[in-house]
Order: structure tokens, then C-alpha cells, then sequence
């Protein structure tokens, strides 16, 4: 084997572990981003109203999808599904700014779900929500 061929072996190996390199670093970013995958299909999801604080949200699984319930300024409740309409990213609460914040390409959406700047072309999608005796009911 002459240089030329170890040098391209060399080249060949380096390129093999570049490539593996960058696979274990995008997949935690990409599952981290990506809306996880679920089959909880439970017709409804119940929060006591104590776990959601004032101008606060909270998170959770809905139909196998992220989903968010937001306390407004007014006390009202509103859920939404908590997938960017953009690509797909799960939106982020930035509770200085009240509004949501989606992490990929900085689109910004209301306490309703509907857009405030950035490139999703819809609103968030909104869920059914129902407050009983303590008890925020989505479904």
C-alpha cells in the first residue's frame, strides 16, 4: 500500500467517525424537538386547578400529542395543542413575554394560539377545556 493509499484510508476512516459523530449529537437535539410519538387515546385529561399557577402552563399528553393549558391574566384557562404548525417543534412558554415561543424558528404564538410573528402559517390548534369544582377538564 502506497501513501496515496493509506492517505485515503485515513481520509475514509475520518469521514466514517465524522458522520457518527454527528449522528449521536443531532438525535438527542431532534427527539428533543419532535413532538413525541403516543397512542393515549383517553377521551379526556384531568389537572386539578391547584397544579396550573397564576400566568403559569403546564404541559402534558393528550391524544399521544403535547399539549399545553395556560392561566391568562384575565384567570381564564385556555388548552392548545402545544405543536408548532410551522415543522412540528413542541413550543416553549416564555412567561415574561406571555406568549409561546416555538425553539426552532422562533415563531410566536397568543395565549389563544393564534400568531404573533415567525413563519407558521396557523394558529395552534385549540382544545375543548372545562373548569368544575376545582378540576381543569380537557376533552
Amino acid at each position: 500500500m502506497g501513501q496515496e493509499g493509506r492517505r485515503l484510508f485515513l481520509m475514509t476512516c475520518i469521514g466514517g467517525v465524522a458522520v457518527v459523530t454527528a449522528g449521536a449529537v443531532a438525535y438527542p437535539v431532534i427527539s428533543y424537538l419532535a413532538p413525541r410519538k403516543g397512542k393515549d387515546n383517553s377521551a379526556s385529561v384531568s389537572i386539578p386547578e391547584k397544579d396550573l399557577p397564576p400566568d403559569g402552563a403546564k404541559f402534558f399528553q393528550y391524544h399521544g400529542k403535547a399539549a399545553v393549558i395556560v392561566r391568562k391574566k384575565d384567570g381564564s384557562v385556555t388548552a392548545l395543542s402545544a405543536v408548532c404548525t410551522h415543522l412540528g417543534c413542541i413550543v416553549q412558554w416564555e412567561a415574561q413575554k406571555g406568549q409561546f415561543i416555538c425553539p426552532c424558528h422562533g415563531g410566536q404564538f397568543s395565549t389563544d394560539g393564534k400568531v404573533l410573528g415567525g413563519p407558521p402559517p396557523k394558529p395552534l390548534e385549540l382544545l375543548k377545556v372545562t373548569v368544575a369544582n376545582g378540576v381543569i377538564t380537557i376533552g
